[in-house]
C-alpha cells in the first residue's frame, strides 16, 4: 500500500498508525494499529473516533492485512469483527460493505488495497465539497456554535462541520466559534478547541449547559454539527447533546445545520427510532481519566445512563449539507434520503 498521511492516520512501510485522540491536546502520540484486536481497542477507547475516520481506519487495515498474506476466510472474519466495533456510526458499515465486495473479487488483495486507498481519496474530496456548500450558508460576521469534533481529526480531509467553519473563516465570515466542551469525554474541549487553535479560527470554549444562555442573549447565529448516521426520514444520530442544541435552536429561531458525507446516509434505516444507540461505560460519567491521571467524583456504585449518541428529528433541522450540496427540509420530506440507494 502506498504511503499515506492524514491528520489522524498514517500508512508507512505497510504499517498503520493512528494519532491517539485520547492523548490530545497535551500529547501528539502515534500508536500502531496493525492487528484487528489493536484497532478495535483503539476504536472502543476512542483513540480512533469520528464516523468517517473509523470506517477509513478499518478499511486501511484490511488492505494491509491482505498484503501480509491473510487468506480470504481470515479477512472475512476480520471484516465482521471490525464491523461490530461501533454500532451507531454507519460510515463503518458502508465502507466495509465496499471492502466486502472487493474481497469477493478474484484478485482480492489488489482489490482491497485499491478500494481502501480510493475510500481515503473520496473522503478528502467529500470534505472539500461539504465545506464549499456549507460556507455559502454562513453570513459575514457569524457567531457559530458547534458540538463534539468534526474536523480533520475525524476525517481524511478538512472535516465536515468544522471544515465548513474553517473555510468560512478563511473567507472572512466568522467572528467567533462557540465550542461545546461535549460531555462526558470532552471532545469539544480537547479536540475541537485544539483544531481551531491550530487553524487560527477565533473560538471560545463553553460547557454544554451554557448554549441556551448564549442563544437567549442573541450571541449565536447558527449551529453546525456533524452526524454519525442519517436515516431515510432525515433524522440524525450524533454525539449526545446534539438533540438538546436542536431544540434550543428551534425555540430561539436559529438555523441548525448538519454537515456530513453521503457515506453517513442509511436509506435502509427508516427513522431515528431504528438507529442503534451505543451505551458506553459508567466510568466515563462517574469520573475522568487522561494524561493527568484519573479522578472519581461520583459514588463508586452509582447507577449510570451513558448513551454515546442521541437522535435529532428531521423537523428540527434547517438543512443537511452533503457533498452533493444542501438538502432542504422540503426535499427531506419528499424522500430525498430514502431514495439514496
Amino acid at each position: 500500500m502506498q504511503t499515506l498521511q492524514t491528520t489522524s492516520l498514517r500508512v508507512r512501510d505497510n504499517q498503520l498508525f493512528i494519532l491517539d485522540q485520547q492523548a490530545l491536546p497535551q500529547q501528539a502520540r502515534w500508536l500502531e494499529a496493525n492487528s484487528v484486536a489493536s484497532l478495535v481497542e483503539h476504536i472502543l477507547t476512542l483513540r480512533v473516533r469520528g464516523a468517517p475516520l473509523i470506517g477509513l481506519s478499518a478499511s486501511l487495515l484490511l488492505g494491509l492485512l491482505a498484503e501480509r498474506g491473510l487468506d480470504r476466510a481470515a479477512l472475512r472474519e476480520a471484516l465482521e469483527t471490525l464491523r461490530a466495533s461501533r454500532p451507531t456510526a454507519v460510515n463503518l458499515m458502508n465502507n466495509l460493505e465496499r471492502m466486502k465486495q472487493a474481497l469477493a473479487q478474484e484478485n482480492y488483495v489488489a482489490a482491497l488495497v485499491a478500494e481502501a486507498e480510493r475510500l481515503v481519496a473520496e473522503d478528502r474530496l467529500l470534505c472539500e465539497r461539504i465545506a464549499a456548500a456549507g460556507s455559502a450558508l454562513v453570513a459575514p460576521g457569524s457567531r457559530l456554535l458547534t458540538h463534539c469534533n468534526t474536523g480533520g481529526l475525524a476525517t481524511a480531509g478538512v472535516g465536515t462541520a468544522l471544515g465548513v467553519i474553517n473555510l468560512a473563516h478563511r473567507q472572512g465570515k466568522v467572528a467567533n466559534v462557540w465550542v461545546d466542551e461535549t460531555r462526558p469525554l470532552l471532545q469539544g474541549g480537547r479536540l475541537t478547541a485544539w483544531e481551531l487553535r491550530e487553524l487560527g479560527v477565533p473560538y471560545q470554549l463553553i460547557t454544554d449547559s451554557m448554549a441556551a444562555s448564549l442563544m437567549a442573549q442573541g450571541q449565536v447565529d447558527a449551529v453546525w454539527v456533524g452526524a454519525d448516521r442519517i436515516a431515510a426520514s432525515g433524522d440524525v444520530a450524533n454525539k449526545i447533546g446534539t438533540y438538546s442544541l436542536a431544540v434550543l435552536a428551534k425555540f430561539h429561531n436559529i438555523p441548525f445545520y448538519v454537515a456530513a458525507p453521503q457515506t453517513t446516509l442509511d436509506p435502509d434505516c427508516p427513522n431515528g427510532a431504528a438507529i442503534p444507540i451505543e451505551q458506553r461505560a459508567p466510568a466515563e460519567v462517574t469520573g475522568a481519566a487522561g494524561s493527568f491521571g484519573s479522578v472519581q467524583w461520583a459514588p463508586a456504585d452509582a447507577r449510570v445512563y451513558n448513551p454515546a449518541f442521541d437522535v435529532t428529528p428531521a423537523e428540527l433541522i434547517s438543512g443537511w449539507v452533503l457533498d452533493c450540496g444542501l438538502v432542504t427540509p422540503a426535499q427531506a420530506r419528499d424522500g430525498f434520503f430514502a431514495a439514496r440507494r
